[in-house]
């Protein structure tokens, strides 16, 4: 679908993913043009862009001369919410573009996510699970175990912000969508002394979920404080995650059954910038909650979701990753998963004591997850290149069209990945 066009990229994840990417497209007869907006976008990109150096309110009418007088028929960019990405949906019809948003897998953590047009609650997908039972059955293919590389993340991450800082001089506006440059360096060094003294808190507590506590609990795993999925898609946007935290506390203590207790999991990615302990504290005393809630940050993600009685979530990923292992799910967000066979269509009132009553429909589980594969993921990773495949970018176009013996599903796609950060959408 890239082959001979000429396309614009705009920005990509940080890492040299979308030069690679280019140069695989070029490969095609592809002619790529690049916009870079700050110092982090030259040092992966630094030949064959152009610098914007201007704000955002110049930028629609940048694009516009950019659009017309490079003649282009794609633009691919990396997440559909950043300010300068926007810009372009207004654009499109004018100037009939075809648009493709690439984004963290939606199933995790061998898949990339490619869309035409937007992602997640934009998304194309239907939302409703009669689409997906009277379709075709399909089986989802083959992948090659990626895993996760948050070690590349974090140094592509680390560089890209270096030099954002050191260049601002020559890209003196702010187009980028959350914070950058050496606030950025901060958070994230702080990221990892919290990650040994989190480990050091929490030694011991997994054996009591897989123990005493097995069954006995509703796991909340939260999630970016400023991820689009909260500010775009959930009621969540102006308190956060703080919001979402005090909403389902205030359901849990007016319904849940007294013998349950209430599990919060830090996401990853938000380690150097929040810790919600006292907040959590705090509200548990107000509800009288003392003993019954608990607040933890890296453990074993699918160990907690595989003996959780249920899992509460906004929109993230980690909720289409307890549906593929038979969890019942309540979201209080837009989510692209969210629908009757799949997740509980009560309120979350409700949800504490009728969860079992919602286990995910086996058969629309295996259709929904082979659709999705299929029509929006791609077995690969933005962060490290891949061996044995022809592509420079991290992507394997190599995989069988067959799946799992006996099951319809990718074994890949089912099975919990070995690192706590599965999921953290």
């Amino acid at each position: 679908m890239f082959a001979g066009k000429r396309i614009l990229m705009l920005q990509g994840p940080v890492g040299p993913f979308f030069r690679r990417f280019a140069q695989d497209l070029e490969a095609l007869d592809a002619k790529v043009f690049k916009v870079n907006f700050n110092g982090g976008d030259w040092l992966f990109f630094p030949s064959g862009a152009i610098a914007y150096k201007g704000g955002l309110a110049e930028w629609p009418e940048f694009l516009r001369n950019v659009l017309e007088t490079w003649q282009i028929d794609i633009v691919i960019l990396y997440g559909d919410c950043r300010p300068v990405h926007e810009t372009v949906f207004k654009l499109q019809d004018t100037f009939r573009l075809d648009v493709y948003t690439f984004e963290e897998g939606y199933i995790r953590p061998d898949y990339i996510t490619l869309e035409k047009g937007r992602a997640n609650g934009y998304s194309s997908l239907p939302r409703n699970p009669i689409a997906y039972l009277n379709g075709p059955d399909i089986a989802a293919p083959d992948c090659t175990r990626i895993g996760y590389s948050f070690r590349h993340l974090a140094l592509w991450g680390g560089l890209y912000h270096m030099a954002a800082a050191l260049l601002r001089p020559v890209f003196p506006c702010h187009t980028y969508h959350r914070g950058i440059g050496l606030r950025e360096l901060r958070p994230q060094l702080r990221s990892y002394w919290r990650k040994a003294l989190y480990a050091w808190r929490d030694r011991g507590r997994l054996a009591q979920f897989k123990a005493a506590l097995s069954g006995r609990y509703f796991l909340v795993p939260l999630q970016v404080n400023l991820d689009s999925q909260i500010k775009r898609h959930s009621d969540f946007s102006s308190d956060g995650m703080e919001g979402f935290i005090l909403h389902v506390l205030e359901s849990f203590a007016r319904n849940a059954p007294e013998d349950v207790r209430l599990v919060f999991k830090h996401h990853p990615m938000d380690r150097g910038y929040h810790d919600y302990s006292r907040f959590i504290r705090k509200q548990a005393r107000r509800l009288d909650l003392q003993g019954r809630v608990i607040y933890v940050h890296d453990l074993h993600l699918p160990t907690l979701i595989n003996h959780a009685r249920g899992v509460i979530v906004v929109n993230s990923t980690v909720g289409l990753s307890a549906i593929l292992h038979g969890k019942p799910v309540k979201t209080c967000g837009k989510a692209l998963y969210d629908m009757a066979g799949l997740t509980a269509p009560v309120g979350l009132d409700a949800f504490w004591r009728q969860a079992e009553d919602f286990i995910p429909d086996k058969n629309l589980v295996r259709r929904y997850n082979a659709t999705v594969i299929r029509r929006t993921q791609i077995n690969g990773n933005f962060y490290k290149r891949l061996p044995n495949t022809p592509l420079r970018c991290g992507l394997n176009l190599n995989r069988r069209r067959t799946a799992a013996p006996g099951t319809g599903v990718s074994e890949s796609a089912t099975a919990f990945p070995d690192d706590n950060q599965a999921g953290t959408g």
